[in-house]
């Protein structure tokens, strides 16, 4: 009998993970997602502030892979008779399943997020804040991340008509190097973008952000970047999850519990040798995405997979269309002195941004390994 494999979710890792299963294995695969498009997430601040995305239907970038692509909303994991179920009453049978449902923003952390805020998580998401925003508004970008960096220097520079502000609860650019900081300061100041730093939101209404001492930040529009989380399929299902819900995986990216399910992307908790998680990013999930399949394809054929190898070299920030801060970075992710900034800066992210789709459409390429 064919070996089935389900793929749950196509973000970065699920749309490559299930190419790869096609071309490195026997197996039938089925790829099973709510949307029928491809979402560019790492441009998803970029329609906020009212930039046209590329459409990327999934059957394009499935065409002549041998991929079955079922538009619908996966519901339910039933671990014993091993079929995803969906919302239009689909059961899915799998041999193995790879889990790759990413994340979304976090709207229940803080009181009033999600009845008032906005945020730049989904498609739909971010259209919604592009329709919003109107000349002479004041935007508070919560969350000093580089989602909320990236969104707050966008929207200063597409729409200048609005007010920028940026909320963090630490220091601008914390995780930069120095000179990162004071380049990103510079930024911000052309941009005119208002920075409030060590500010702990704790409520938020309709007409701006209640600090933690009780101070109101005004604004017409709050936009939420501050945290993610992970659907609570995996943990419904019954398979290790650690306290943010995310599956626990061993270094070949398979469930410590159920060694039928592999775990990449957001949704699952990857660690390196030495221990450190690697952060929610689109760069980790590429590469995280190639491994768990290699390792599925190592067994299938009675090798011992290798084990995950991973090294940050670089964390990559758009400052609007014109501007840029590359931070170079250790192996574990901690920022070097070195940076690049300004137009080359901007190049170079715009580069590794259309790379993704590269590798999506052929994800045998190198992707950090």
């Amino acid at each position: 009998m064919t070996l089935r494999i389900v793929v749950v979710g196509a973000g970065y890792s699920g749309l490559a993970a299930a190419k790869l299963a096609a071309k490195w294995t026997d197996a039938r695969v089925t790829l099973v997602n709510e949307s029928g498009r491809f979402v560019e997430r790492v441009r998803l601040h970029q329609l906020a502030a009212g930039q046209p995305l590329r459409d990327l239907p999934l059957a394009d970038l499935l065409d002549g892979t041998g991929v079955e692509l079922v538009v619908d909303r996966a519901t339910e994991i039933d671990v014993v008779v091993r079929i995803v179920h969906t919302r239009d009453a689909r059961a899915l049978p799998y041999d193995l399943l790879i889990y790759a449902l990413g994340s979304r923003a976090d709207l229940d952390s803080v009181p009033g997020v999600a009845e008032h805020a906005h945020t730049v998580a989904t498609l739909d998401q971010a259209a919604r804040l592009r329709d919003r925003l109107a000349p002479g508004q004041t935007v508070a970008v919560v969350g000093g991340g580089l989602t909320g960096v990236e969104a707050a220097a966008e929207l200063a520079e597409t729409r200048p008509e609005l007010k920028v502000r940026l909320v963090t609860r630490g220091v601008l650019g914390a995780g930069l190097s120095p000179r990162g900081r004071r380049y990103l300061r510079r930024a911000f100041d052309r941009l005119g973008v208002e920075v409030r730093e060590d500010a702990r939101v704790a409520k938020v209404r309709a007409d701006g952000a209640v600090l933690a001492g009780g101070e109101h930040i005004n604004a017409d529009t709050v936009v939420w970047t501050a945290g993610f989380e992970v659907p609570g399929l995996a943990r419904a299902a019954g398979f290790a999850v650690d306290d943010r819900g995310r599956m626990v995986v061993d270094r070949t990216l398979r469930s410590v519990s159920h060694p039928e399910v592999y775990g990449v992307g957001d949704a699952a908790a990857v660690h390196r040798a030495d221990g450190q998680e690697l952060r929610m990013a689109c760069a980790t999930g590429l590469p995280v995405a190639q491994q768990a399949v290699r390792g599925i394809a190592d067994r299938l054929a009675g090798r011992e997979p290798r084990p995950l190898r991973f090294r940050y070299v670089n964390q990559c920030i758009s400052l609007g269309r014109r501007d840029g801060l590359v931070q170079f970075v250790r192996s574990d992710d901690s920022p070097r002195s070195a940076v690049l900034t300004g137009r080359p800066a901007a190049l170079y992210k715009e580069a590794i941004v259309r790379s993704t789709i590269l590798l999506e459409r052929h994800p045998t390429l190198p992707s950090g390994i």
